[in-house]
């Protein structure tokens, strides 16, 4: 299971993708068409033409994560249509994304302070 926390980096895609594309596919249109590293640990999601389903593409370290979220019924409420080809978001917005509601509406508190690596400590 692909798990998201607010220290990933979350990119949606704008553009609709061929769902009939595999890890490979996602990870060359990542690279090629968004200009994105997928070896990175972003979680990239696509949605498909129809907005009635979300794939998830994440690498691990160890390999890629591919998820797919078909709606049993309804579509996407929201999906950006920017100039970008990728737009940002918090975990909490692909959460509220994946439940068919509009972050654009939600009420979350902005982040106190930016998750940052710890530092290492050394000998003295």
């Amino acid at each position: 299971m692909i798990h998201f926390t607010t220290q990933h980096r979350l990119l949606l895609a704008v553009e609709p993708a061929d769902f009939r594309k595999g890890i490979d596919s996602l990870a060359a249109l990542c690279q090629q068409v968004l200009n994105e590293d997928p070896y990175t640990g972003a979680i990239f999601a696509f949605a498909n033409r129809n907005k009635t389903a979300v794939k998830l593409l994440m690498f691990d370290t160890n390999g890629f994560w591919l998820a797919l979220k078909r709606f049993s019924s309804g579509k996407l409420t929201w999906w950006p249509s920017e100039k970008n080809k990728t737009v940002p978001v918090r975990a909490e917005a692909l959460q509220v994304l994946l439940s068919q509601g509009d972050p654009r509406f939600m009420h979350v508190p902005s982040p106190w302070r930016n998750f940052t690596q710890p530092e290492t400590i050394s000998e003295a």
